[in-house]
């Protein structure tokens, strides 16, 4: 049968709160039916009946991990049901070490498939399994990413983690040579960088020219479709839309921001003061900014109800 689509085991995970490679299994021995393969996980006792919506996972931790020298940096998000949980000491070090595990990754599959790094003779999913029976919770890795960089992209990945572990930024800031690296302003400018990125949700780009020829011109039909520029002439319509393009731009650049640290300076300028004492050309090339729980549908559950179904009153 044809390949199991990510976006089946995801749709599976979330209504029978399973495991990934549990999930993947039961579509494959179900070729691909979310129902069959539902009924398939509570015959082998993975999956309680009617218990989906109850054990979305929306809360826990966004963690990164930077490798000694920079060279290696992950961003990754993990969940749980409440914040009880996310507050948990054995929560909390599980996180830890699954960044890290992640930086040898390439995707939630293959980081679920490797030995725990504390655990021998047990994989990732299967102590997330140990875990979940112990804390009484859906736990779920729902997404990392990890930069490495080369002798050919000589810089650091650097880290910023806000607001409790609720918004985690990864940064890649590149050099021309190695030198600049071990140099405490290249290395402040990461780590300001991923600060002013984490502070700034509007930014989803590095630079205005990075921004996708189809996104500007979806925010230029906005624009042109707005009330109040209905009865102006074509000419001037074009230029009240052309300067609020320019500035809608900016607010998703970072290049553009203003410095959080100094109001008076731009991101943009901080590089080129890096710049200067470092003596080399430098860039940010990319970034990831993940928001926890982001674009998962949380259900509604007042602080006694999430009491009683920490002591399993529910």
């Amino acid at each position: 049968m044809a390949e199991i689509s990510a976006k089946l085991v995801q749709e599976l995970r979330q209504k029978t709160g399973a495991g990934m490679m549990d999930c993947k299994k039961a579509l494959k021995e179900n070729e691909g039916n979310v129902e069959a393969a539902t009924t398939w996980l509570r015959q082998k006792g993975i999956a309680k009946a009617d218990k989906g919506s109850a054990r979305i996972a929306a809360e826990g931790l966004v963690e990164t991990y930077i490798q000694p020298g920079g060279q290696v940096g992950v961003l990754i998000e993990v969940n749980c049901q409440t914040d009880f949980v996310a507050r948990n000491e054995a929560f909390k070090s599980l996180v830890k070490n699954l960044a890290k595990q992640a930086a040898n990754a390439d995707s939630v599959e293959s980081l679920l498939s490797q030995p725990y790094i504390e655990k021998s003779g047990v994989t990732v999913d299967e102590f997330i399994k140990e875990t979940i029976a112990t804390l009484g919770e859906n736990i779920q890795v729902r997404r990392f990413v990890n930069f490495s960089l080369t002798t050919d992209t000589p810089g650091i990945a650097d880290s910023y983690i806000h607001t409790g572990g609720r918004v985690g930024v990864l940064l890649e800031l590149n050099s021309q040579t190695a030198a600049p690296a071990t140099q405490e302003e290249f290395q402040n400018l990461a780590r300001n960088a991923a600060m002013q990125v984490a502070a700034c949700p509007n930014v989803e780009y590095v630079s205005i020219d990075k921004i996708p020829a189809e996104v500007v011109t979806k925010e230029k039909d906005i624009e042109m479709g707005k009330d109040d520029l209905g009865n102006k002439p074509e000419n001037i319509k074009e230029k009240i839309v052309q300067g609020r393009i320019e500035k809608r731009l900016k607010e998703m650049t970072l290049l553009d921001q203003p410095f959080i640290r100094d109001q008076s300076i731009s991101v943009e300028d901080l590089v080129k003061q890096v710049k200067s004492i470092v003596g080399e050309e430098i860039k940010v090339s990319r970034f990831v900014r993940y928001v926890l729980g982001e674009g998962i549908e949380k259900k509604e559950m007042s602080f006694a109800d999430e009491v009683a179904a920490q002591i399993g009153a529910k």
